[in-house]
């Protein structure tokens, strides 16, 4: 059984619902032992420890001139000390030249077949990766096992799906028959899926494995080499993928270095090196917007990029203020809001918001949210682990910032011990009440647990804001409450407008942070937070090119 045959069926169900757009997980979330095995977490752990203070050995690449590693656990705030294989930039482009003419070969069924075993392997390491992330990132136990694990694997999956399936859109041979009257011109066409050249994957701090999958098996699927260049602050969670993906190219008699890891360290970073190199042809990116414009106007390049958004809330009316509080409260503090997808924004009308109840005022919805937020941080059970620990220390002198911004502080932030680490970095939400007039405070993305509430004249008002920060900023999320008809149908069309996709309503375990693959666009790339979108057909389409060749039939 060829690898293309034992995993055809998950496959053909992905590409199915990729249509069809309703619920699919290939990779369980749920990091039970019933799933997972009795020993996965405590072997996980184990492995990860075991990693600590050594040499990543694991890769498979060639041509290392050192070794390095910079990164910081914010669960204890003390370094890693793992150390990685540092290659020159020619060394990765040399690498990736070699391995292209071989990849590029490789037929569609195969490269499917070998991406989804490097995501079988993968899995059996779901929860080392787990730790890995835990200790880069500052993500809780949970999100780190989900996000990083099963719903990066899903995305890859999606990703591998998506470019199969246009890679087989058209035939690859026809015999053209042209009637011409007494006789026939015949033709003998084909057509070749030709791949663009070296991918370059630039990853981020926060989703070091969610943010760069798609990008990298978006390029593998479509016979692209890839150099993978993760944040120097978070690099062992990808790198596991990264050697598992060489460990299946060797089974099979193929050049690992078709998926490098390319890694830099904070004091000699390579990325602008990679970027602008001639070989370079494509370029996937998750972070600044200032960084991603520079790398969108590279000439030469196919760049795909998730940057920086202004997300909003519109609260108009509600069925159950507590529930809505509860929801955004809970959004506001999953991760200590570090999500290009959390809510920053909150516009609510001056004269307050329609219940069931009467009118609840601006002032009692602000408490009602701030009771949520700290109901939640001091909850034991519950508070320390959704929120995490803060990546990098900048957060912390913007959450600083915002307690000075000029308005009314409704709720100041401070550190929560966590049980498990007594030296984490935390710090919990920051609400700032600010008047709509302010937008010079409020038109930028405050990254972090930092909410603002938006005291605006009434809900068209709330509704333009949102819609301009959107046009203007970007936005990769939004959330509304409103229970007019003609309301939510005003907010769904200005929203879709800026390309901003709105998530109505939500009061339960469902939260606008997050995105499902399969069914939901991570992006749109439609504003500009972002060009491009998990996934989409273009979202690989771009990554090859179609050509035609002909003959006549002898």
């Amino acid at each position: 059984m060829t690898l293309f045959e034992k995993h055809q069926p998950v496959i053909t169900k992905a590409i199915e619902v990729l249509h069809s757009r309703i619920f699919f997980a290939a990779f369980p979330e749920n990091p039970s032992p019933a799933v997972y095995g009795e020993t996965a977490d405590a072997d996980g752990q184990a492995k990860f420890k075991n990693q600590l203070g050594k040499k990543f050995e694991e890769l498979k690449q060639s041509g290392a001139t050192t070794w390095g590693g910079q990164e910081e656990s914010p669960y204890t705030q003390e370094a890693l000390k793992i150390s990685y294989p540092l290659f020159t930039v020619d060394s990765l482009i040399g690498n990736s030249k070699k391995a292209f003419h071989q990849w590029r070969k490789v037929s569609a069924q195969d490269r499917a077949g070998i991406l989804m075993e490097s995501l079988e392997r993968t899995k059996k390491r779901f929860f080392e990766v787990a730790y890995a992330t835990m200790h880069t990132t500052g993500q809780g136990y949970m999100m780190a096992f989900q996000a990083s694990g099963p719903h990066a694997a899903d995305r890859a999956l999606e990703a591998i799906a998506a470019g199969y399936e246009e890679l087989n859109r058209f035939p690859g041979k026809v015999i053209w028959d042209k009637p011409m009257g007494k006789f026939n011109i015949q033709l003998n066409k084909e057509w070749r899926a030709v791949p663009k050249g070296i991918s370059v994957v630039i990853g981020c701090s926060t989703f070091p494995t969610w943010n760069s999958v798609t990008g990298i098996y978006g390029s593998l699927i479509t016979g692209n080499p890839v150099i993978v260049k993760p944040h120097p602050g978070a690099i062992l969670p990808i790198a596991i993928f990264v050697a598992e993906i060489q460990n299946v190219l060797t089974e099979n008699n193929l050049d690992p270095n078709t998926c490098q890891l390319g890694v830099d360290t904070f004091d000699k970073m390579i990325t602008k090196e990679l970027a602008e190199h001639p070989d370079v042809k494509l370029i996937d990116y998750t972070g600044n917007s200032a960084f991603g414009s520079y790398l969108e106007a590279l000439p030469g390049k196919t760049v795909f990029t998730e940057k920086t958004g202004v997300n909003s809330v519109i609260l108009d009316s509600v069925e159950d203020v507590d529930k809505a509080a509860a929801n955004l409260a809970f959004s506001v503090n999953l991760y200590s809001g570090q999500m290009c997808t959390a809510p920053q924004n909150l516009y609510i009308p001056a004269d307050g918001i329609n219940s069931p109840a009467g009118k609840i005022s601006f002032d009692d919805f602000a408490q009602k949210f701030a009771a949520q937020i700290t109901g939640l941080v001091d909850n034991p059970k519950a508070g320390p682990f959704v929120l995490g620990a803060i990546q990098n220390k900048k957060t912390n002198e913007r959450i600083a910032e915002a307690e000075k911004l000029p308005g009314k502080v409704i709720l100041k932030s401070r550190t929560l011990e966590n049980p498990q680490f007594k030296n984490a970095r935390t710090a919990t939400p920051v609400v700032v009440e600010i008047d709509s007039s302010k937008k010079e405070i409020y038109s930028k993305e405050l990254f972090g647990p930092i909410a603002l509430l938006i005291k605006t004249k009434n809900t068209n008002e709330s509704i333009a804001l949102a819609q301009e920060m959107a046009m203007k900023h970007g936005a990769i999320s939004c959330a509304a409450y409103t229970t007019d008809a003609s309301v939510h149908e005003k907010i769904a069309d200005e929203m879709a407008l800026a390309a901003t996709p709105v998530s109505f309503n939500l009061t339960g375990g469902i939260y606008m942070n997050q995105n499902a693959a399969f069914s939901d666009f991570h992006v749109t790339g439609g504003n500009p937070a972002g060009n491009a979108s998990f996934t989409n057909p273009e979202y690989v389409t771009k990554r090859f090119t179609w050509v035609g060749h002909r003959e006549p039939v002898k």
